[in-house]
């Protein structure tokens, strides 16, 4: 009777011993919230980095039209070179020069507008475009963009830059799409040298006048 009794009141006391019992409390709750954290951690790390792209995207667009505002006229080659430098203020978020679509995928238009006398509307007198940027089609409004209405002063050019980037994450599982998201901007600048800028740079002979 005694080993009976000794086993019934260790059954009875086991539920209370394991209501007691806190081992493998911490593995448990280490595990619960480990899934959690990595993705708060990662979720962090690649909304920051798409927050600096988005910087460079804007530095990049204000620098394409800064550049080429200070000239009197580009050539091919010289919005290529303007192109190419564009390029390489993305590193290290991107593949540096040479740049493809594959180690850097921007996009970027550099166009020239001129602010209709009558109509107080812009058009494109010539554009440009990089790396799979659709340049804007001359000689009508510029299409994807709003020009300020503060920069529609009569008779007077502005050169428009377009940037894009699509900017995929190192780890999309929960974070974001494995598609990425794509960053753009615009910027506008009044040419420095001259009323306008011209292009593509005439091969002999003076600059002509700004086209009216």
């Amino acid at each position: 009777m005694k080993p009976m009794s000794k086993m019934w009141r260790r059954a009875r006391r086991s539920p209370f011993k394991l209501l007691r019992d806190r081992r493998g409390v911490a593995a448990i709750e280490f595990a619960m919230i480990v899934p959690i954290m990595l993705v708060l951690f990662f979720g962090t790390v690649e909304f920051s980095s798409a927050v600096a792209v988005d910087r460079k995207v804007t530095l990049i667009a204000r620098t394409l039209s800064d550049v080429t505002s200070q000239s009197i006229s580009v050539a091919t080659t010289d919005l290529s070179n303007f192109f190419t430098a564009g390029c390489a203020i993305m590193y290290p978020y991107a593949g540096p020069p040479p740049c493809t679509q594959a180690n850097n995928p921007m996009t970027a238009v550099i166009s020239e507008l001129y602010v209709d006398p009558t109509t107080l509307k812009a058009r494109v007198e010539w554009s440009v475009g990089y790396q799979g940027g659709v340049a804007q089609t001359v000689g009508v409004p510029p299409s994807g963009v709003t020009v300020p209405s503060a920069l529609l002063v009569s008779g007077t050019y502005l050169i428009l830059s377009q940037v894009g980037f699509t900017y995929k994450p190192a780890v999309a599982y929960g974070v974001m799409t494995n598609a990425g998201i794509t960053l753009n901007d615009v910027a506008y600048t009044r040419p420095r040298q001259s009323q306008c800028v011209w292009y593509p740079t005439p091969t002999s002979g003076p600059i002509p006048p700004c086209p009216g």
